[in-house]
Parts: C-alpha cells; sequence; structure tokens
C-alpha cells in the first residue's frame, strides 16, 4: 500500500483527529489552518458516548482527564438566584452521560492535546487557507490564498459549519444543507466572582430568552446568551460586526434581571466573544471524487445535541479507517464511510420541536411550568436513574472496529 498525500483543511479538533490516525497509518497529511496560529480558544465542550470509546482508543484519555473542568452538574435559578432544580453530572463510570458530562473540557485544551500527538508527523500550515481546487482521476490540486499550489491525493474539509469546501462540492441544484433551528447563541468570559461555582446554571428570562453560566477557572466565568426567533435581522446577525453584535445583545437583554447585567458589562472589554445562528448540516453527500468532508462541515448536529466534540472524533476515526482500508479504491472508501457514520450521524441530529419550545419559553407562566416540571424531575432523582440504567453508547450504534489502526498505534 503506497502512503497517500492527503490535505486537511481546518485544525480545531476533528482534522488532527484524523491526522493523529492517518500519519500513524504511514500517510502524508498537511493540515492547512486559516488562522496565523494554533487556535487553541473557545468555549467548554464535552465529550459524551461514542466520543469517550474513540478517546480510548486514541491512549489519550489519562491526558484529557488531566484537563477537564470541574463542573458538578446543573442548577436552574430564578431571578432571585433560587435554585429551582439540580441534576448532578453521572461520574460513577456507568451508563449514559447526564446533562454535564464527566468529561467536561475548555475547547482549547483539547485542540492542544491533538496538537501536541500529531505536530512531529503531520505538517502544519498557519496563516493561509485553500481558496479553490480542480480534481481529476489521478489528484486535486489546491490553490491557496498565498497564491501557492499542491497536488494530493485526497483534500479533506474539516473547515467548520460554513465549509467552502462543502459549498464546493455540493451539485447547484442540491437542496440547501443549513437547517436553521431558530436559536440564537452568544458567549464570552468575564471575570469571576463569588457568585460563580462549580455547577452550571440557567436562568430563564420570558421572551424566549436563557442566560446560562459556567465557571472553568480561578478567575473567569462562562457567560451564555440565547434566544428564539426568526427573521431576516437575526440571521444576519452572525455576520454583523461584533460590536453591532454587541449592541444587539445589550438591548434585548437589558433589565433582564439575576446576573445579566453583570454579564453585560463585562461583555463590552471581553476579548473571548463569539455570536452563532444555531444551525445543523445536512448534506445528501459528503463526498466528490477525492475530496471528502468531515465533522461538522459535512454534519453538524448543532451545539444544542452536545455531541458535536463527540461526532467530530467518531467520524473522524470512521474516515482513517476507511481510507486506510481501501487506499486504492477512494471511492469505495468515502462510501464505506458515509454508509457506517451516517446511522449515528441522524440519531444524534434528532432534535424534538417539544425541547426546542420548552427550553426557551415565551413566557412567564411557561417558565414556572417548566420550573416545576425540572423541579419534580430532579427531586425524584429520575434523570440519575436514567443515566445511570442506559447504555452509553448513543442510539444503539456500535462503532466499527479498524484492526490496521489499532496495530499502526501500537506500533
Amino acid at each position: 500500500m503506497a502512503p497517500l498525500k492527503i490535505l486537511i483543511c481546518g485544525g480545531g479538533c476533528a482534522g488532527p483527529s484524523l491526522a493523529f490516525w492517518l500519519a500513524r497509518c504511514g500517510h502524508r497529511c498537511t493540515i492547512v489552518e486559516r488562522f496565523p496560529a494554533l487556535r487553541a480558544s473557545g468555549a467548554q465542550i464535552d465529550l459524551r458516548a461514542q466520543g469517550i470509546q474513540i478517546a480510548k482508543r486514541m491512549g489519550l484519555i489519562d491526558v484529557i482527564r488531566s484537563k477537564l473542568v470541574d463542573e458538578a452538574g446543573v442548577k436552574m435559578v430564578d431571578t432571585h438566584n433560587n435554585v429551582k432544580a439540580t441534576f448532578m453530572a453521572n461520574k460513577s463510570g456507568k451508563g449514559a452521560q447526564s446533562g454535564t458530562s464527566e468529561y467536561e473540557i475548555m475547547r482549547g485544551d483539547l485542540v492542544r492535546i491533538l496538537y501536541d500527538e500529531t505536530k512531529n508527523n503531520v505538517e502544519y500550515i498557519f496563516g493561509k487557507t485553500v481558496e479553490h481546487f480542480e480534481q481529476d482521476e489521478s489528484c486535486v490540486t489546491v490553490h491557496f490564498s498565498d497564491g501557492q499550489t499542491g497536488t494530493y491525493d485526497i483534500l479533506v474539509g474539516a473547515d467548520g459549519q460554513g465549509s467552502r469546501i462543502r459549498q464546493a462540492i455540493l451539485p447547484p441544484d442540491s437542496p440547501d444543507p443549513i437547517r436553521r433551528l431558530g436559536v440564537y447563541m452568544a458567549y464570552w468570559f468575564v471575570p469571576r466572582t463569588e457568585a460563580d461555582d462549580n455547577f452550571r446554571k440557567m436562568y430563564h428570562i420570558p421572551g424566549s430568552r436563557m442566560v446560562m453560566t459556567r465557571t472553568h477557572n480561578p478567575t473567569e466565568a462562562q457567560a451564555y446568551f440565547s434566544f428564539k426567533g426568526d427573521s431576516e435581522e437575526l440571521r444576519s446577525l452572525p455576520r454583523a460586526p461584533v460590536e453591532t453584535q454587541k449592541e444587539f445583545l445589550s438591548q434585548k437583554f437589558q433589565g433582564a434581571g439575576w446576573q445579566t447585567d453583570r454579564f453585560l458589562q463585562g461583555m463590552k472589554t471581553t476579548e473571548n466573544f463569539y455570536c452563532q445562528d444555531v444551525i445543523q448540516v445536512r448534506a445528501d453527500t459528503w463526498s466528490r471524487g477525492r475530496v471528502v468532508l468531515l465533522a461538522d462541515a459535512a454534519h453538524c448536529a448543532s451545539p444544542l445535541s452536545g455531541m458535536g466534540t463527540t461526532s467530530a472524533l467518531v467520524g473522524a476515526y470512521v474516515l482513517a479507517g476507511e481510507i486506510n482500508r481501501n487506499s486504492d479504491n477512494l471511492p469505495q472508501a468515502f462510501a464505506n464511510y458515509d454508509k457506517e457514520l451516517r446511522p449515528f450521524v441522524n440519531e444524534i441530529q434528532k432534535v424534538s420541536p417539544i425541547f426546542l419550545a420548552a427550553g426557551w419559553p415565551e413566557t412567564r407562566l411557561g417558565i414556572t411550568i417548566l420550573h416545576l416540571f425540572a423541579g419534580f424531575l430532579a427531586f425524584f432523582r429520575i434523570p440519575d436513574i436514567v443515566a445511570r440504567l442506559s447504555k452509553e453508547e448513543k442510539g444503539g450504534w456500535s462503532v466499527p472496529e479498524y484492526p490496521e489502526l489499532k496495530s499502526a498505534l501500537q506500533g
């Protein structure tokens, strides 16, 4: 088997996870990242279900454990900080993860872990990206943003939910792969105070608004503001200048109670701010010729699924296994990748309309009903019991076995 020359566009979690496996199997991997340096930043993420299995197969579970965020569980609070319901993390090591995973970690820490594990056998190129490409039966010719060109056996689009690689390979008459869920979210870091402990807190506000806070180190807390809505103004918000986004949020949440004003004040000077439209990506095809999509570029499940990082690691593992097993027949490799992974993706992309309605109540009465129902569940520890009795695997989908990857890792 001749080694393949593979270009991966995107240096977040998915791209380096793919390179982790392929480089160990002898393939020559290059990761191109548009940011000028390693983008080891971002919000709190987690591993769940099959993602934990993949981290164990990669031999990274111990180093991930060393970087975990201390989050004990979730509390729902009212404007006076009265706790209406508490849901503890399932850290028993048995069953499924609860609202807080046993493996909560900052995105930047996981990115650094994956970079450190791959930097010695994978080439990283920062500060440029893929402008366009063309392909034939023998190779993909890639044109970069700095004017250079390169030829590769495979081009992997791991460039996120707004993937330009995806736009280039989907047929012109294909349906729009973007499914908007009608939820908008922004997050940023603020200085930590005595009010911030190791519980995630959720505060609901009439008008389908919610504020959530988490802490990840002794000096900082994370503020998450989300709301429901559907208009052209809202759809353009994630692309607006940052100052416009901040002004919109200030007006949307001003005087909303609890610690909202504190977070809005911190938003003015934060260096970590991000605003997004909560979407899913549902592409009918994940490849064309020698170009293939990975993770959010192919099948973003949305932050509401809690499975984004898990799907990145799982997808990278399956794609690496199929490329390595069928390196002389890439159409077969990509067809197998789709066949193996799509049932898992279909499962994690299930978002109930009931969840969307209940998660962001429109009225104060709706919030009261939500608090009463959540309090009932918490009092009888129903989520704890369900989590411990549930299978760890999401949707009953089993991670396929690729002995070649295991052998390469051991070798």
